[in-house]
């Protein structure tokens, strides 16, 4: 049988001090250290670039929605710490996203300004803000991602909080709501770092949820959000789309009008549909603005393995290898009912972590950012890499000067050279290796 061989040209390294982890999801094994993996073999080539340098990582990590704070809030104060520390001190989550009012995976649906003129965060004081400030202290430079599933109500042509579209003659009244959420937030000891106008602007079904064309978008952007921010000295970055892969030409659409492109700093892309490599043709066609990976949720049907793989594959190595500055899984905690959750919100959503009381479950949505997030961390470097037919793998240059590589194998066990280092990387596996 003729062998696969895997060769690292990595000039320069000293083999002494590389270091490797494995993660078996079949096992349910992850991110041990191992210098077991020795091999006598070596055969198919992967080629590291290292005078490739392509973005720089922002980070990975989830949506910490109104309810995953509840349930991290009614921790007890010791197990709550712990829990946060776990998640975000060192080689940990780097980014969030959050909801501005309610997300669908909230208890109840809310907007932070749900009468005319009478803005208060008081919905969010009992947990999400609580919550948010405890990771702050731990992670001060945590990046914030903030996202409406709504506008108030009485913005909308329906008047309701699922489906419809934004009034025009509310267009500025509604960047001045985001205005004031991110001053108000600031107020809190919480920086937004960067914003999407609207959740899934092309799924009006969700509870809570709204309809926005690129149209729609764009002259929102251009006429009103963008202005409201200049005048207002928000630096927050306003970012587009934030929706599925079989649209790219919604982000293309928008960056291709000069008058919303100057208020832009990128598009955002989910995977529910489409190919992860739609973020390229947006970089093709703008490769001055970012790209943003934001969200893919785990349902409670799923098989731990399948799913980790396939999240692997296309979240973390997919999207980063198609130029996203982060890559952000869905919902961060649910209860063992899939809660909490709005009156036609998702029933089926399996969050990173299941928090029964005070028991807390890890599901594979938490191994599969942190496969990434433990040794990649934010403002790292992806670096040019060729691989052969059936391996994935990214490459990072870290801040520290270390290399990261990535590598997963879907199929049998292989051989795998790194220079003159041989390693076997077991069949389901993925595999880190730092130089």
């Amino acid at each position: 049988m003729k062998k696969l061989v895997l060769l690292l040209s990595l000039p320069l390294f000293c083999f002494a001090q590389t270091e490797t982890f494995l993660s078996l999801p079949k096992q349910k094994s992850f991110f041990q250290k191992t210098d077991q993996l020795s091999s006598d073999f070596s055969g198919a080539k992967i080629v590291l670039h290292p005078e490739q340098r392509f973005q720089s990582i922002d980070g990975f990590g989830f949506t910490l929605t109104g309810g995953s704070a509840q349930l991290i809030q009614a921790l007890e104060p010791a197990k709550r710490a712990a829990l946060l520390q776990e998640l975000f001190g060192k080689n940990g989550i780097s980014v969030l996203r959050i909801g501005v009012g309610a997300t669908d995976l909230d208890a109840t649906v809310f907007s932070y300004e749900d009468k005319p003129k009478k803005f208060s965060l008081e919905p969010s004081k009992a947990d999400l803000i609580p919550v948010l400030q405890q990771i702050i202290a731990i992670n001060p430079a945590i990046k914030l991602m903030a996202t409406p599933w709504s506008p108030p109500t009485w913005m909308k042509d329906n008047g309701e909080s699922k489906g419809g579209s934004l009034l025009e003659k509310h267009y500025t009244n509604y960047a001045n709501y985001l205005a004031t959420y991110i001053e108000k937030m600031a107020n809190e000891g919480i920086t937004i770092w960067a914003l999407t106008p609207q959740n899934e602007p092309l799924h009006p079904g969700n509870n809570p949820s709204m309809l926005m064309t690129s149209e729609m978008q764009a002259n929102f952007i251009k006429t009103a959000l963008g202005p409201v921010f200049k005048k207002r000295k928000i630096t927050t970055k306003i970012i587009v789309y934030d929706h599925n892969c079989d649209h790219p030409e919604y982000a293309i659409d928008l960056l291709n009008d000069p008058e919303t492109k100057q208020y832009v700093s990128g598009s955002a892309f989910h995977l529910y549909n489409g190919d992860i490599s739609a973020l390229s043709k947006v970089k093709a066609a703008h490769p001055d603005k970012d790209l943003y990976f934001t969200e893919q949720w785990t349902g409670y049907k799923g098989d731990f393995t399948g799913d980790f793989m396939w999240h692997v594959k296309n979240v973390i190595l997919g999207a980063v290898n198609n130029h996203a500055k982060t890559a952000i899984e869905w919902n961060l905690a649910n209860d063992p009912s899939y809660g909490p959750h709005t009156p036609g919100g998702c029933t089926e959503c399996l969050g990173a972590l299941t928090i029964s009381g005070q028991d807390i479950i890890r599901n594979q949505s938490y191994y599969i950012v942190m496969q990434a997030a433990r040794f990649v961390p934010a403002g790292s470097v992806r670096l040019g890499i060729d691989v052969p037919e059936g391996i994935q793998a990214a490459a990072f240059k870290r801040p520290d000067g270390k290399t990261v590589l990535l590598v997963q194998n879907e199929g049998r066990k292989k051989n795998l050279s790194v220079e003159k280092l041989n390693l076997e990387i077991p069949a389901e596996s993925v595999l880190t290796i730092i130089l």
